[in-house]
């Protein structure tokens, strides 16, 4: 017993198993088995699991190392070149365009700020009435605002008012004056006379009828003048009913009177001759009286000279004439003047207010309103190269800020001021230098937008869109490869190389190419349009791109 323990334990004290002969009612027995102690059955299996696991953990290692590690004879094979093969695209239909995509601003055309001159005032120019909203459109023979109790009434025209026009004044301020009130159908009179005469002063009467404000009232010392004139012409007309009374008279010759009173003198020296002659008196005195009352009486028959009469007549005539004519320049001066701060001369009417630069009471000292034209225009800057594809009347297509799709229309294509100076200053130097100043100029190309609604206006001022110009295009689908498959031939023609076998296939005799030569036509967007070729090229066919 004591070898088969020491076998077991390996040589140890051996256990003892003790036994409680109440419990039994037999005494100890040394060869029986100890009983096993709880638990030890199911630990066993718990090591057996264990081990399996990392059995089969070690396995998957193993395998996935087998496959990250690579034999040097594996690595070479990898690394050899596949086969040659070629890079091939369909021949296919579609449309070709070419666009030029320009950036443009969105906003109302001819901004200016807008003066108006209070010069001729004589005192604070001080807004006191009507004063436009930002967004109000001023059209013709408009009231702008109102200055001084005054109007500031718009017309067409481009010379700015710079001074007062009155009766006698000319200029060219006068022409455009006169072409402007006939624009807005008022008759100036004679609008190729640059002279401010009656009939414009009436039409001015007319201009300001129309706004429902009163004429400029002339000053005190004109209506003084008028006054003083008027007296003149009195003076001188009476002055000439003299002169001409006393010329009357005159060529009138004598009266009755004068001639009885030579007659009685004749007779008187007659009859003195008789009584002489009878007793012996002084016969040759008395005749000499009778010739002397015979020779007066002839002479009161005769005309009298009225030359002095004539000439007081003529006299008066002439100071009649100057009193008339200082009446009428006196009038002239009492006739409807246009003061310069009253008028305001804007091109391309109507126009759009978009600032208002004074308020109702300030004094005017600057500019008082900006104003623009009343449509909005889209102005995008073009390089060279793309303005010379653009003309007036191209269509442009452009997103709105609410995502949808608008149109506009070209209205102008011109070379940048400053760029244009340049190009006509380098232009004198040679062809060169002109071309060169050409290809580096900047454009300004303007748009204006095609029907809009308020609320897209609104949206659109102010923004910058993408513009997209069509400048050229095919006439529907039609034949095309990409411009990487087009190659040149010895002769400069264009070419295409076309699979006729299996364009993906290992050896030759199995990916024969075909050149064919093509005439090409509008190319765009990596595409060139095949015109005709001298061999078949059908849709679908395959031409090379690349090797």
């Amino acid at each position: 017993m004591s070898a088969s323990t020491d076998d077991l334990f390996g040589g140890g004290s051996a256990p003892t198993v003790e036994l409680d002969p109440e419990d039994t009612g037999q005494a100890p027995d040394t060869d029986a088995t100890p009983p096993k102690e709880p638990g030890t059955g199911l630990r066993g299996h718990r090591l057996i699991w264990l081990v399996a696991g990392v059995a089969v953990l070690s396995l998957l290692a193993g395998i996935l190392v087998s496959r990250l590690i690579v034999s040097p004879a594996q690595a070479a094979a990898d690394a050899k070149a596949p086969a040659a093969g070629l890079i091939t695209v369909p021949v296919e239909t579609k449309v070709i365009a070419n666009d030029v995509t320009l950036r443009g601003d969105v906003k109302y055309d001819d901004a200016v700020q807008v003066k108006v001159e209070t010069a001729d005032l004589g005192g604070p120019a001080v807004v006191t009435g009507q004063v436009p909203t930002v967004g109000a459109e001023l059209g013709q023979v408009s009231v702008a605002l109102e200055v001084s109790g005054r109007p500031v009434v718009v017309l067409p025209g481009d010379l700015p008012a710079y001074r007062t026009l009155r009766v006698g004044v000319s200029g060219p301020d006068v022409s455009q004056l006169k072409a402007s009130l006939a624009a807005v159908g008022i008759d100036p009179g004679k609008v190729d006379s640059n002279v401010y005469d009656a009939s414009t002063a009436a039409a001015v009467d007319k201009l300001y009828a129309t706004v429902g404000y009163p004429s400029p009232a002339s000053d005190e010392e004109a209506r003084a003048g008028v006054e003083s004139a008027t007296q003149g012409v009195k003076d001188a007309e009476a002055n000439l009913d003299a002169a001409q009374g006393a010329l009357a008279a005159a060529k009138g010759g004598a009266t009755d009177v004068e001639k009885l009173q030579a007659d009685n003198a004749v007779r008187a020296a007659e009859r003195a001759l008789a009584t002489a002659e009878a007793e012996g008196g002084d016969v040759a005195g008395a005749q000499d009286e009778l010739r002397l009352a015979k020779a007066q009486r002839a002479e009161v028959d005769k005309p009298k000279n009225v030359a002095e009469q004539s000439a007081a007549v003529t006299t008066a005539q002439r100071q009649l004439e100057d009193a008339r004519k200082a009446l009428s320049e006196a009038r002239s001066a009492t006739l409807t003047a246009l003061p310069a701060s009253e008028v305001l001369f804007l091109a391309s009417l109507p126009r759009r207010v978009d600032e208002v630069l004074v308020e109702r009471g300030a004094t005017i000292s600057g500019p008082v309103i900006a104003v623009s034209g009343a449509a909005l225009v889209i102005e995008a800057s073009a390089a060279a190269s793309d303005a010379e594809l653009l003309q007036p009347g191209a269509k442009a297509t452009f997103v709105l800020p609410d995502d949808s799709e608008a149109t506009a229309t070209v209205v102008s294509v011109e070379a940048r001021k400053a760029e244009a100076e340049g190009k006509g200053g380098s232009g004198g130097n040679g062809g060169d230098s002109g071309s060169g100043a050409a290809k580096g100029a900047r454009f300004t190309v303007a748009l204006t937008p095609d029907a809009l609604t308020p609320e897209q206006v609104t949206l659109l001022q102010g923004s910058n869109v993408r513009l997209t110009i069509p400048v050229s295009s095919t006439a529907g689908e039609v034949l095309a490869v990409p411009l990487a498959a087009l190659t040149a031939g010895p002769g400069g023609e264009s070419r295409v190389e076309v699979v006729r076998g299996d364009a993906k296939a290992s050896t030759t005799k199995d990916r024969d190419t075909e050149l064919v030569a093509v005439q090409t036509g509008l190319a765009a967007g990596g595409f060139v349009e095949i015109v005709s070729s001298d061999g078949s090229l059908e849709v679908g066919d395959k031409v090379v791109v690349g090797k």
